[in-house]
């Protein structure tokens, strides 16, 4: 497939308090505006408190204010307004796009009836803790073993043509008033017009954000699992997407037992045979993941990783039973909303 180079492209940068990343993040992109490679450069700064609007001017960018604090998912709209590319290309400010992602995006874009696309991270994420390294190569390991149509979107670093993208709407911001899957829901309206979605795995940007455990917690709950959980029920169900794969819920539920089973030893301590043995298992159902993780830190890292992905499943099933039970018994079938405290 031969890319359909007359597609202009307008890159959009959410950006609040980023004047610290804007060297390493804006860089690259203002290199390719240089080059021709694409049309615009728009940094939307979110009332930011710092200097990150006049240094992204400085640095060569067209710069947009938000009228107030409204999140990435506003600022992105307000971008789309603006806007002159038949694509718009979705940066992070957290994220160092690699150089070739026009050519990868207009190849995409060049196929019959697309209307998005979305990449991954790559392998080498900043932050260097085991637990940092983890987060950041546990969402690349998804993306890049993704199935190639899918019904969702990512908008660290993706693609959408600027007419789909109005079309349905834009982002979400009224049901997400804080970032959570806003970028989720608007590829399911997108899947919903009849337009593919594409997962391109060499469509790459280098995540800047460092993880701890302490706030990986509290957005893979607050902000990812409740309302992805809670957009998938009220939909269409749980879909075969990324991290929500028959597979990934076959392993979640291996993880289960063995948390069960390893809780259970203090009252019944001959039980430990059975713990160990879901152990094992537990490992050999991640033997792929292990291997990757084991590829970029070596065995400890592996077991680490692997351990504590077991405590990701259980948290991530239980909230999604949660909702399950919300949803049908409950009878709270419209809260959506992911509101600001």
């Amino acid at each position: 497939m031969i890319s359909d180079q007359s597609l202009s492209i307008s890159v959009v940068m959410p950006a609040y308090n980023a004047e610290h990343l804007l060297p390493r993040v804006l860089t690259p992109l203002i290199e390719l505006l240089n080059a021709g490679q694409v049309q615009e450069v728009l940094v939307v700064d979110d009332q930011s408190p710092d200097g990150t609007a006049a240094l992204a001017e400085k640095m060569g960018a067209t710069v947009l204010t938000t009228p107030v604090n409204g999140g990435p998912g506003a600022a992105r709209n307000l971008a789309a307004e603006h806007a002159t590319g038949d694509i718009l290309w979705f940066v992070d400010s957290d994220v160092i796009a690699w150089p070739d992602g026009p050519e990868h995006i207009r190849r995409a874009m060049s196929e019959d009836n697309v209307g998005a696309v979305f990449g991954s991270y790559d392998d080498a994420p900043d932050g260097q803790s085991w637990f940092s390294r983890y987060k950041n190569l546990l969402h690349r390991y998804h993306h890049q073993r993704a199935r190639r149509e899918a019904r969702t979107f990512w908008a660290g670093c993706g693609a959408i043509r600027r007419d789909v993208f109005l079309e349905v709407g834009g982002f979400d911001v009224k049901t997400y008033e804080i970032p959570s899957i806003e970028d989720i829901e608007l590829g399911y309206r997108i899947v919903e017009t009849g337009r593919r979605i594409l997962v391109e795995p060499q469509l790459q940007g280098k995540h800047l954000k460092v993880w701890t455990m302490r706030n990986s917690l509290s957005t893979d709950i607050y902000c990812r699992a409740l309302p992805w959980a809670r957009l998938m029920i009220s939909r269409e169900g749980l879909t075969d997407d990324l991290n929500t794969s028959t597979l990934e819920r076959l392993r979640a539920g291996l993880a289960g037992l063995l948390i069960l089973s390893v809780l259970a030893l203090p009252y019944w301590p001959g039980l430990w045979p059975l713990s160990l043995l879901l152990l094992g298992l537990a490992f050999a159902a991640n033997y792929d993941l292990a291997r990757t993780m084991a590829g970029h830190g070596g065995p400890w890292f592996a077991v680490k990783c692997i351990l504590y992905h077991q405590f990701y499943y259980v948290y991530s099933a239980t909230v999604y039973v949660w909702c399950l039970f919300e949803y049908h018994v409950l009878g709270q079938k419209q809260k959506l909303q992911v509101t600001r405290n």
